[in-house]
């Protein structure tokens, strides 16, 4: 151990009951101690030098408290930490205490290491250090003086961290034997890797050519690198200018190469599949015909079709309302047919009930709704007003419409935008002109035709009636109301 006060000359021990020591004192009659220059030299440690050290200057005096430890405590260490990586040099040092004794002309000798748990001696430097050459180290310069052997030991705690240059780089990307699948057009694939040496390489080949840098070949690669950590991320990309069919034979390697390995990742070119329009194709047509068919199946079928929908929705427990200011469904209005083809009055009436009981149309008859003493066309022209359609029976037996009773009709029509349906025979359908009086033709030109084959159009379920329903307005019915009872002020009432 050693105490140094600048311009000490005379130190004081309370350790050994105020002995005085100077540089005149032999260390023997001093037990151990030693004055050198400023420095109190205490050659061999032991408890019995435990105490309070004083230094008498001109003026005042300085004090130093001394505690001296056992070998087996180490809270008297002054533990240095040294930090090696591994696969590097390492060279451990000892405390720099020895420097001090140097000054003081006392002879050194030899430094030895040896690391705790271990027998044999080091000499603290390692060409190559490794993980398990970590631990806690001892150092000890031996001295000699006046012919006796001295030691000072220093500790060294050795922490062995993996180097930088011992991580294996590696390719990221692509993964080996992968399939590129490219258009016949230009490409660019990227080879991504980790290295941690500016000596490392990364580099494209084709089958067993280098693929050079140049970007004017129409294969070419380019090499960039990030250096903002410790790691180095390299990314060559294998340009191509455009894939050719040759390029898609052919065999593309990435190659990594460092001082330490090599490692290299295959990949191959693959044509996309060209697109197939075929389902393309085979849709739109579907579409077509699926389309095709319905409008064919509802022109065949519109009408079956569109009385399906009526009859669906319609409802049996309905009373008949106004809703559009019309009282009736339609009108019928018989005119005499100039052949014998006309509807007898059986069938008229027949006509009338079906319509009315069968199908729920609410009829206005000019014979039953009009009152007597009218005005024929004032009669007709209110019936027309009240009703959604018109309907003209022809009939064998009726007197002719009044002059000017026709054309009044159509202008009702035309100004109240009533529908008109104009019922014929098989007779009067093949020569229409000439079976019509001239005072209807306007009016047949106007409406829509159905045509009369007797018997064959008695069911109800026949094309006459099907294209008769077709042409008239759904029944407008509404739901009946009830009537609320009446409370017992009403009935007073």
């Amino acid at each position: 151990a050693v105490l140094s006060i600048e311009g000490c000359d005379l130190w004081k021990s309370s350790a050994n009951k105020g002995m005085h020591l100077n540089r005149s004192m032999p260390a023997a009659e001093q037990m151990g101690l030693l004055v050198k220059g400023d420095a109190l030299v205490i050659l061999s440690a032991s408890v019995k030098h435990q105490g309070n050290y004083s230094c008498s200057l001109k003026n005042s005096s300085k004090w130093i408290s001394l505690k001296v430890y056992t070998a087996q405590s180490r809270e008297y260490e002054e533990t240095q930490e040294k930090t090696c990586y591994t696969h590097e040099s390492c060279t451990l040092y000892c405390s720099n205490k020895h420097e001090f004794l140097d000054t003081l002309n006392i002879t050194r000798n030899s430094s030895t290491w040896q690391k705790e748990g271990e027998s044999s001696p080091s000499n603290g430097y390692f060409s190559s250090v490794k993980k398990e050459d970590s631990g806690i180290y001892n150092c000890t310069w031996s001295y000699l003086y006046d012919g006796q052997l001295y030691n000072i030991t220093s500790t060294v705690k050795l922490d062995v961290q993996p180097s930088e240059k011992s991580k294996k780089p590696v390719i990221i990307s692509p993964k080996n034997n992968q399939i590129f699948d490219v258009d016949l057009d230009s490409v660019v694939i990227d080879c991504k890797a980790v290295m941690y040496s500016e000596s490392d390489e990364l580099l494209w080949l084709s089958g067993t050519s280098f693929v050079k840098g140049n970007s004017s070949l129409p294969v070419f690669y380019n090499y960039t690198s990030d250096h903002k950590t410790k790691e180095i991320k390299g990314t060559a990309s294998l340009v191509f200018r455009k894939v050719s069919e040759d390029d898609l034979t052919k065999r593309y390697t990435c190659k990594l190469q460092s001082d330490h390995e090599t490692s290299v990742v295959n990949i191959t070119l693959k044509q996309k599949a060209r697109r197939s329009y075929t389902s393309l194709g085979v849709c739109i047509v579907s579409i077509v015909v699926v389309m095709a068919v319905t409008v064919v199946i509802y022109v065949k079928f519109k009408v079956d079709i569109t009385l399906f929908i009526r009859d669906t929705f319609r409802y049996s427990d309905f009373v008949v309302v106004c809703s559009d200011g019309k009282c009736y469904d339609s009108f019928l209005m018989c005119y005499k047919c100039n052949t014998a083809g006309g509807l007898n009055a059986h069938d008229a009436r027949w006509l009338e009930s079906v319509l009315e009981e069968r199908f729920g149309y609410s009829l206005c008859l000019y014979d039953r709704d009009v009152l007597p003493g009218k005005a024929i066309t004032e009669a007709v022209l209110d019936c027309i007003e009240q009703s959604r359609t018109v309907v003209l029976v022809p009939v064998s037996t009726h007197p002719d419409l009044e002059s000017g009773l026709p054309t009044a009709i159509h202008e009702a029509l035309v100004e109240r935008q009533t529908r008109l349906i104009f019922i014929t025979t098989e007779t009067t359908a093949t020569s229409r002109s000439d079976s019509f009086p001239e005072a209807l033709q306007l009016l047949n030109e106007a409406g829509d035709c159905v045509t009369w084959k007797g018997k064959s159009s008695m069911p109800t379920s026949s094309s006459f009636w099907k294209q008769l329903r077709y042409y008239l307005p759904v029944p407008q019915r509404a739901a009946k109301v009830k009537l609320l009872p009446k409370t017992i002020q009403d009935v007073t009432s």
